[in-house]
């Protein structure tokens, strides 16, 4: 997550778990700022695009999917210390958005690549960015941000996470890359749709003003 207004947080049901709470109470206690957490971020999915883009091997797509569910960690802990841990910035709004889209920029192109696809992990990673380009702009106008649909961060990471492990195991077996051809497709899909439904859904709200 990020260091954003409690109005425009995107709601985390692991923002609420003791391990996230004792985890960002411990953090907010040490010199480690919110800021710094949102650039940890960028570096996790560094090292998992590198795995996906490097080798193959199997081991190496599991600890991708790790490092994509730190990238996450990150997102949410980074949020939690600003916020809970009194700890904002007023540069807070800026570490909240780019390295996002940078991460996400990293590991779905790295994914596209990966799978012989590169165009399908590029067309990923735009609509990833669109969706959020929806969403800020829905708070830039006086909305209230919009986190739906059916492929928003979250649900873009797991995509990735289950095509990884997938992918490992079907190496074991093959020197097909289904696994993340069928992820990639299935994030890239899912971001269109879901900046469909956020344009209406901002559209509607806008006419309602």
């Amino acid at each position: 997550m990020g260091q954003e207004e409690d109005a425009s947080r995107r709601p985390i049901a692991s923002r609420s778990s003791s391990w996230a709470i004792g985890m960002s109470a411990r953090l907010a206690r040490t010199g480690v700022t919110p800021n710094r957490i949102s650039l940890l971020s960028i570096l996790f999915a560094g090292i998992g695009a590198a795995l996906i883009l490097l080798t193959a091997h199997p081991i190496a797509m599991i600890c991708a999917a790790i490092s994509v569910q730190l990238r996450l960690v990150c997102n949410l802990l980074d949020g939690m210390v600003a916020i809970e841990g009194g700890k904002k910035t007023k540069s807070g709004p800026i570490y909240n958005e780019f390295p996002d889209r940078i991460a996400d920029s990293l590991l779905l192109v790295a994914a596209g690549y990966a799978c012989g696809f590169a165009w399908l992990g590029w067309l990923g990673a735009l609509l990833a960015a669109f969706t959020a380009y929806i969403r800020v702009f829905g708070g830039a106008v006086g909305l209230p941000q919009d986190f739906s649909g059916i492929m928003a961060k979250q649900r873009r990471m797991a995509v990735l996470t289950a095509g990884l492990v997938a992918q490992s195991i079907e190496t074991l077996i093959s020197a097909s890359h289904w696994s993340l051809i069928l992820a990639s497709a299935i994030i890239a899909a899912g971001s269109l749709l879901t900046c469909i439904t956020r344009a209406k859904t901002l559209a509607r709200s806008l006419e309602r003003l």
